[in-house]
């Protein structure tokens, strides 16, 4: 029987960013006991910035410091156990507190950087960059979503509909259950001025254009860690 969930999270403005992939270019960045999930043959990097907003711990206000940052993640796809979920290479974050907090002991890969969102009439900015000394990593992206919800693809389901993740803090991994409704998702039309995340993946992995989606509030909770057991 699944525990009380422990934390609540609104996502707004979120931008999802997908690019297909071979698989074994991911094999050596996740760990061994994660399958590497596919969609006809095609591994995936997402790329997803958004506004965490009304952070808060169960029975309890949202935090008046860290309630709300700017954060961005890089993921890819996986299973474990007969489930599928997202497993993060990395997630910055424009508030320190939350940095210390999620990344405590090593559990999640979050960094510090410096972020800004500007929004004037329905068109958004977005820029990211890594604040830690030799690792120049920048993102900048100019968006503006479409009117209107689309009827989601299977591709786009696959993509989008995740609702776990997994971790592997020194030897264990734990698996973080995710609950929230199925996303209502919008066309986005996107122009990428900056992306030198993920350095580490081969040369050119992001070049073509990715599969853009927009979702403008996404309201969320997370249950405690378990241990996975293969």
């Amino acid at each position: 029987m699944k525990k009380p969930w422990i934390m609540a999270q609104t996502w707004r403005d979120l931008v999802f960013l997908h690019w297909p992939i071979a698989p074994d270019a991911l094999r050596p960045f996740v760990p061994s006991e994660l399958e590497i999930d596919v969609f006809d043959g095609q591994a995936w990097v997402g790329i997803v910035p958004f506004i965490a907003d009304h952070t808060r711990l169960r029975f309890s206000l949202p935090f008046p410091i860290v309630g709300t940052y700017r954060e961005l993640n890089v993921r890819t796809y996986v299973k474990c156990n007969g489930r599928s979920g997202v497993y993060f290479f990395s997630l910055d974050a424009d508030s320190l507190l939350a940095v210390k907090a999620a990344s405590a002991g090593g559990f999640l890969p979050y960094r510090y950087a410096r972020m800004k969102v500007v929004k004037k009439d329905r068109r958004y900015a977005f820029t990211s960059r890594l604040a830690k000394p030799g690792i120049g990593e920048s993102f900048r992206i100019g968006f503006k979503p479409s009117a209107g919800m689309l009827e989601a693809s299977e591709i786009e389901r696959w993509l989008t509909e995740r609702y776990c993740l997994w971790t592997k803090p020194k030897t264990v991994l734990y698996r973080v259950d995710i609950d929230h409704v199925p996303w209502q998702l919008q066309k986005v039309h996107i122009e990428i001025a900056e992306n030198s995340l993920a350095g580490y993946l081969p040369v050119g992995w992001n070049r073509e254009e990715p599969l853009a989606h927009f979702s403008a509030l996404q309201k969320t909770r997370f249950y405690p860690p378990v241990k996975e057991h293969r």
